[in-house]
């Protein structure tokens, strides 16, 4: 039980931690309402009957023959009381047998006699029956019993049963109203974590705490928006101070090296060079992306139609025409692009040194996952989850070439920009395989 209240949500365990307190609040409000009551309402009861006794006995004793029959009817009539003389041959049942009844009947006697007599029936006439004396004569007086019951199952069900759906509700009303703030706050938080800065909270709350709480979030996103703005300002800055250097640094290998061999080195280098700022510059862009419904067979043809040279890489896609996913396409291109980038570099066979690249895809629900496999030596299991972590790169036989080490994490946050997902694995038969999944477009 304690696992799986510690697995709810945070509304439905303060739901039910208001809930149970308020029901031990209720069953013990029960139990003290009815030690309090009973006492209190046995003599009252007993009063009651003891009243009728005394002045059914009173107008019996100062009323003559005719009037007493008079008197017995009226009784009988109206009050619903009825009075006959009690023979030594009646058969009676005791009244005393419960601790309620025996407490009526002490307080009876001791209000009436010791030798009053209470019967639950009388010569099989059910009823609460009261037996007295007026003078040397013996009566029996015969009252509504309904007078003195106690109160019925019914009724306590009928006011626990409000008082719990009142406990409810009110469980209900204050969960909520506890939860609120702090699911606004879960809210905002996850879209600071999207990279979406404009998040804003009530700073009006009327609970202090959680007022200033807001206050804390509210500055702290104005701060991450602003380094935010400060990274891609200094970003673009580097790109560009870099580029033109590198930029001299090309015009002076074409017009100062003379060795062939040498300058296609350096023209090497240089292009390497900014193709790690490209992919800085990829990494840093800003989260927000417009999603449309985009077709998957046209962004793959197009990322292949960069990849020409067949004697370093061989792609083959198998995918239908009308197959589309809701993404944006430039942000699609930079994935598979990255995607195919990577299986260049690292997924080379080991016998014939090109890469084969498959590109296919399923539909699971309202989810279209392409796959794209390469047919190199794949990966340690170890260390697939590390894969996407910037500038972190696998084992020796799947870095042969040079590169920033950004090319999966692009992929992964670019996908997490357009709400997919993105799994590794290795493939059966050899070779990594990269699962994306993304939304299929209405």
């Amino acid at each position: 039980m304690p696992r799986k209240l510690f697995g709810l949500s945070l509304f439905w365990r303060t739901f039910i931690l208001l809930g149970l307190l308020l029901i031990a609040g209720i069953a013990a409000w029960v139990q003290t309402f009815r030690a309090l009551e009973f006492e209190p309402r046995a003599v009252q009861a007993a009063q009651q009957i003891a009243s009728l006794v005394n002045l059914s006995r009173a107008g019996l004793r100062y009323a003559d023959s005719i009037n007493r029959v008079t008197l017995i009817k009226t009784l009988s009539d109206q009050e619903a009381i009825t009075l006959k003389p009690r023979e030594p041959s009646d058969k009676f049942e005791p009244y005393e047998v419960s601790r309620f009844t025996q407490a009526i009947g002490n307080e009876l006697k001791s209000r009436l006699g010791p030798t009053t007599v209470v019967a639950s029936s009388v010569n099989g006439t059910p009823g609460l029956w009261v037996g007295f004396q007026i003078e040397k004569d013996n009566y029996w007086l015969q009252a509504d019993s309904s007078r003195i019951e106690p109160m019925t199952g019914r009724t306590w069900f009928v006011w626990v049963g409000i008082a719990l759906i009142a406990t409810m509700l009110g469980s209900v009303i204050i969960a909520r109203l506890i939860n609120q703030p702090l699911k606004e706050l879960s809210f905002a938080a996850s879209r600071i974590r999207e990279g979406e800065y404009d998040s804003v909270l009530d700073e009006s709350m009327i609970t202090r705490e959680i007022r200033e709480v807001n206050q804390g979030f509210n500055r702290m996103a104005r701060e991450l928006a602003k380094v935010e703005e400060d990274r891609a300002v200094m970003l673009a800055g580097i790109s560009h101070d870099l580029r033109t250097p590198l930029a001299r640094l090309r015009l002076e290998a074409e017009m100062s090296v003379v060795d062939e061999e040498a300058k296609r080195n350096i023209a090497s280098d240089i292009d390497q060079l900014d193709a790690i700022i490209d992919k800085f510059m990829d990494y840093a862009r800003p989260g927000e992306v417009e999603l449309v419904p985009v077709n998957v067979s046209s962004v793959v043809d197009k990322a292949i139609s960069q990849f020409r040279d067949t004697k370093r890489i061989r792609i083959a896609a198998k995918l239908p025409i009308d197959t589309r996913v809701m993404a944006d396409e430039t942000e699609l291109s930079r994935v598979l692009t990255n995607l195919f980038e990577n299986a260049r570099r690292y997924g080379r066979n080991t016998y014939t040194g090109v890469t084969n690249v498959e590109v296919s895809y399923t539909r699971s629900g309202s989810w279209v996952i392409l796959s794209v496999r390469d047919h190199g030596p794949g990966v340690a299991p170890e260390k697939l989850p590390q894969l996407t972590t910037p500038f972190f790169r696998g084992d020796a036989a799947r870095t042969a070439a040079t590169g920033a080490g950004l090319g999966l994490a692009i992929v992964d946050k670019a996908l997490t920009r357009m709400g997919g997902e993105l799994e590794l694995g290795n493939a059966q038969g050899g070779g990594l395989v990269a699962h994306i999944k993304l939304k299929r477009a209405p």
